[in-house]
C-alpha cells in the first residue's frame, strides 16, 4: 500500500472524522424511538469536557454501559434491552432510545425508558420530545397503506400531514401536536423493500425535524417582545426627529433622548441577535431535512412541507422581520443622531461667525479709541513739553527781552509738531 511521506496538518484527521461523526441508526420494523431534547443554553465557547458528573454518565452507569470518550459530542451504546443515542449541540442535547418491537397500544410506552429518579435529577428543561412509531405497512404504501387506521384515532385531522417519502417506499404522518404524554407523534409505515439503514435515516430525520423546529420556535416569544419594544422606540424616535426638525426642543435635550434610544436598541440587539441567528440556522436545517425526504402527496392530504409553510414559516418570518426591523431601527437612530450632530455643528458655526463679527467690531472700536487717545496724548505731552521748554529757555529769553508768554507762544507749535511726529514714528515702528 502506498503511503504519503508528507506531514499532515494536525487537524486533518479530526476534521475528516467529523464528516462521519453522527451515523444514522440501523433499525428494523417493527420498532419505535423516543427522543428528548433538553435545553442547555450553553455558550459556544464553553468547554463541555469540564462538566461535572454529566447526567449521561450516571445514566450509562445504571445500565452498565461504557462511557463516551472525553469531550465527545455524540455517543451510541446498548442501554438495558434497548439502544441509546446521545448528541450534544450548542444549546441543547438529545437522548434518543430505540426499542425493538411495538407497545401494546401505539404511541404509548408500557414502561419508563429512563429511570424516574434519574429524570428528577436532571435540571435541564425539555424543549422537544417525540415518539416515532415504525411498523411494516399493511397493503400498498403508494395507496396510503393502513394510515387510516391511525389517522382518526391518534392524530388531529385538522393539522395531520401525510406523505410518501424516498420514492414512495415509505409513508410518514404527523400532526405536530404535543399529546398528553408530552410527545409529538410520528408514524412511519415502511414497505418490505426498505432497508434497515434507510429506515434509520428516515427515523433520524423525523426526529431532527421536530427537534430543530422546536428550537427555532423558541425565538418567537423573543421576537414578539422585541417587536413591542420597537413600536415604542419607533414612536419616540419619530417624535424626536419631528422635534428637532421643527426646532421645538433644544439640541442637547434631543441628543440625550437619542442616546437613550440608541442604548436601548443596542441592549435589545445584544440580548436577541444570537437567538435570531439561531432561529435562522434551525429553520434552514428543518427545510433541508424535509427536502431530503423527497415528499409525494398522499390523496388530498397536506405534506410535511405544506404544514411547515402554513404554520412554521410564518413564525420564522416574524422572527426575521423583527431582526430586520431592529437593525433598521438602529440605523435610523444613528442617522438621526448624525443629523442632529450636523445641525448642532451648523448652529455652532453660526455662533462662531457671530463671535468673530463681534470681535471685528470690538477691534475697530478699540482702534478708533486708540486713535482718539493718541490725539489726546499729543495734546497732554505737548502741554508738559511746552512748560518744560519755557522754564528751560526763560533765562535766555529775558536777555533778548522776551516775556514768558511770548516765549510760550513761540514754543507751542514747534513742540506740538515734534511730539506728534515722535508718536507717529513710534506707532509706525510698532
Amino acid at each position: 500500500m502506498t503511503t504519503l511521506s508528507f506531514e499532515d496538518d494536525h487537524d486533518r484527521h479530526t476534521l475528516a472524522n467529523e464528516l462521519h461523526a453522527r451515523p444514522f441508526p440501523v433499525l428494523s420494523a417493527p420498532c419505535y424511538a423516543v427522543s428528548v431534547a433538553l435545553w442547555k443554553g450553553r455558550h459556544p465557547d464553553a468547554d463541555a469536557s469540564k462538566d461535572e458528573q454529566h447526567p449521561l454518565l450516571d445514566l450509562l452507569d445504571r445500565a452498565g454501559a461504557q462511557h463516551p470518550r472525553e469531550g465527545a459530542n455524540h455517543f451510541s451504546s446498548p442501554f438495558f434491552r434497548n439502544q441509546i443515542k446521545w448528541e450534544r449541540h450548542t444549546e441543547f442535547e438529545t437522548y434518543t432510545v430505540f426499542v425493538d418491537g411495538l407497545p401494546e397500544q401505539p404511541f404509548a410506552v408500557n414502561e419508563p425508558l429512563f429511570p424516574e429518579d434519574w429524570v428528577e435529577k436532571v435540571r435541564s428543561k425539555v424543549v422537544a420530545a417525540c415518539f416515532v412509531h415504525v411498523e411494516p405497512a399493511k397493503g400498498d404504501v403508494r395507496e396510503g397503506a393502513n394510515v387510516a387506521d391511525f389517522a382518526d384515532k391518534y392524530f388531529v385531522a385538522e393539522s395531520l400531514s401525510v406523505s410518501h417519502v424516498l420514492g414512495g417506499d415509505a409513508l410518514v404522518a404527523s400532526d405536530f401536536r404535543v399529546d398528553e404524554s408530552g410527545l409529538t407523534r410520528f408514524l412511519l409505515l415502511a414497505s418490505d423493500g426498505v432497508g434497515e439503514r434507510r429506515l434509520g435515516r428516515i427515523t433520524q430525520r423525523l426526529i431532527e425535524i421536530e427537534t430543530y423546529k422546536s428550537m427555532a420556535m423558541l425565538t418567537l416569544p423573543n421576537a414578539q417582545s422585541v417587536s413591542g419594544s420597537l413600536s415604542k422606540v419607533d414612536s419616540d424616535l419619530a417624535d424626536i426627529v419631528a422635534g428637532f426638525a421643527a426646532k421645538r426642543d433644544a439640541d442637547s435635550e434631543s441628543l440625550d433622548r437619542l442616546m437613550k434610544i440608541s442604548a436601548d436598541l443596542e441592549q435589545l440587539a445584544a440580548e436577541n441577535d444570537s437567538r435570531f441567528s439561531a432561529a435562522r440556522a434551525y429553520s434552514t436545517i428543518v427545510e433541508q431535512r424535509i427536502d431530503v425526504l423527497r415528499e409525494q402527496r398522499v390523496g388530498g392530504r397536506q405534506t410535511l412541507a405544506e404544514f411547515m409553510t402554513r404554520r412554521f414559516e410564518p413564525a420564522m418570518r416574524t422572527c426575521e422581520s423583527t431582526a430586520a426591523r431592529l437593525t433598521a431601527m438602529s440605523g435610523r437612530a444613528n442617522r438621526a443622531a448624525q443629523l442632529l450632530r450636523t445641525q448642532a455643528d451648523v448652529a455652532r458655526e453660526e455662533q462662531n461667525q457671530q463671535i468673530l463679527s463681534q470681535m471685528d467690531r470690538r477691534a475697530a472700536q478699540q482702534l478708533r479709541l486708540q486713535k482718539t487717545v493718541e490725539g489726546l496724548s499729543v495734546v497732554a505731552v505737548s502741554y508738559y513739553a511746552v512748560n518744560l521748554a519755557s522754564y528751560a529757555l526763560a533765562p535766555f529769553a529775558s536777555v533778548i527781552g522776551l516775556g514768558k508768554v511770548s516765549l510760550t507762544a513761540i514754543l507751542t507749535l514747534p513742540v506740538i509738531f515734534l511730539v506728534w511726529a515722535a508718536i507717529n514714528r513710534i506707532r509706525k515702528g510698532l
